[in-house]
């Protein structure tokens, strides 16, 4: 990623105000695994990143992810999981990232879509209003251009 993470904050806003509260259900870290190489195979993807326990001295974050690693805690809601797996799309093996740029965006916005039934259609306007840009073609960053 080059220069500041200019969306976070936006996106973390944005997230509890539209999508936390159609998504309150915990995801248990021993599903965890299965689901997200569920997941990474239905997006037409291999190699999926593996999971792992969110350390203890990480108590302010949720989760984070790599393009190899998702770190979790104990549970976690649905969207967040889902939110780590549009990080881990958007990232390459060398920790290039766009952090919450818009590729992160398309993605995740195609995840909620596809997981939560949550219609891009539906959260483009609330995007527009908390000044969230979204590349709606994005597609994981280690593809080759060729591939469909």
């Amino acid at each position: 990623m080059s220069g500041r993470d200019r969306q976070r904050a936006r996106v973390y806003a944005w997230e509890d105000w539209v999508v936390a509260p159609h998504a309150p259900d915990l995801i248990p870290f021993s599903v965890a695994q299965a689901m997200v190489d569920a997941i990474w195979a239905e997006m037409g993807l291999r190699w999926p990143p593996k999971v792992e326990r969110l350390p203890p001295q990480a108590p302010a974050r949720q989760a984070d992810a790599t393009r190899l690693r998702l770190r979790l805690p104990e549970a976690l809601p649905s969207w967040i999981l889902l939110h780590e797996l549009a990080h881990a799309m958007s990232s390459t093996a060398e920790g290039e990232t766009d952090g919450h740029g818009p590729r992160f965006m398309g993605l995740y916005l195609q995840l909620l879509e596809r997981y939560l039934r949550l219609p891009t259609a539906t959260l483009l306007p609330s995007l527009g209003e908390a000044r969230i840009e979204v590349d709606l073609a994005a597609r994981p960053v280690f593809l080759d251009a060729a591939a469909p």
